[in-house]
């Protein structure tokens, strides 16, 4: 007849929870540390490219000043043409009214010359100051670049280093979750599942919750130090266990 499976201590099962804890805590470490830095990245990347977009359009606009500069040049040069070839013709008028027509025009052409003179300057100081933009924008990707470059670098590190150190500790977390009943499994991945920092199985600090830090009454503590029974905090659902059980850190493998 085979022998009746021994059954396990409170203390054994709060152990055991803890220990589990632990290992997934530090799972959960790795996880974070290799989380932010690829976040980071895809932020720099965005950011190159919103910087590559503004200096496109920077480089667009400076290109439309020169433009316009070169087409009030020639709106100049037309105009000269204009006004030497007028000034021929007033020395052949024949009456006051041809005289006054090519006086006009003479006249026209030359605020058509203060104008054009006036937008080239204005171009001229747009384009400068399009300019020292284009430098600055070309500085900044510069150095979002090498930034980048640090960060994958940085990330693939942390890659190459925590994906052996994370298989070990999930196959140490297998291997914890064999030891625990289901029913305890169920409820510790629910609590894991309903907070951020993944704290199913804490300690009283303080008098108080190590996850929710409410306090918690002498006699309910007096209980947890005890390890009759499995107690959880009535605020947050953890399951609370004493120092003791907590400094029993099992070795690393």
């Amino acid at each position: 007849m085979a022998k009746a499976k021994k059954e396990k201590t409170v203390e054994e099962k709060l152990q055991g929870l803890f220990d589990l804890q632990t290992v997934d805590s530090k799972i959960d470490e790795l996880k974070v540390l290799r989380g932010e830095l690829p976040m980071e990245v895809a932020d720099l990347e965005d950011e190159i490219e919103g910087l590559k977009t503004r200096l496109s359009k920077l480089e667009g606009s400076v290109k439309g000043y020169e433009d316009e500069i070169a087409k009030h040049r020639n709106n100049t040069k037309e105009a000269e043409a204009l006004i030497e070839r007028y000034d021929k013709q007033l020395q052949d008028v024949k009456n006051d009214r041809e005289y006054e027509a090519l006086t006009k025009e003479l006249e026209m052409q030359r605020l058509e010359i203060q104008l054009s003179e006036k937008k080239q300057k204005g171009a001229g100081k747009l384009i400068e100051e399009k300019a020292t933009q284009v430098e600055s924008t070309k500085k900044r990707i510069e150095g979002k670049e090498k930034e980048l470059v640090d960060k994958k670098i940085e990330l693939e590190k942390i890659i190459q280093s925590t994906e052996k150190q994370e298989e070990k500790l999930n196959k140490k977390s297998e291997r914890a979750r064999k030891g625990i009943e289901d029913r305890f499994i169920r409820a510790y991945d629910k609590v894991r599942g309903a907070y951020r920092n993944g704290l199913a199985v804490v300690t009283v600090e303080r008098d108080a919750c190590g996850g929710c830090f409410n306090k918690i009454p002498p006699q309910i503590q007096l209980e947890i130090g005890q390890r009759k029974k499995i107690i959880v905090c009535e605020h947050c659902g953890r399951v609370l266990v004493d120092n003791e059980i907590a400094g029993i850190v099992p070795a690393e493998e």
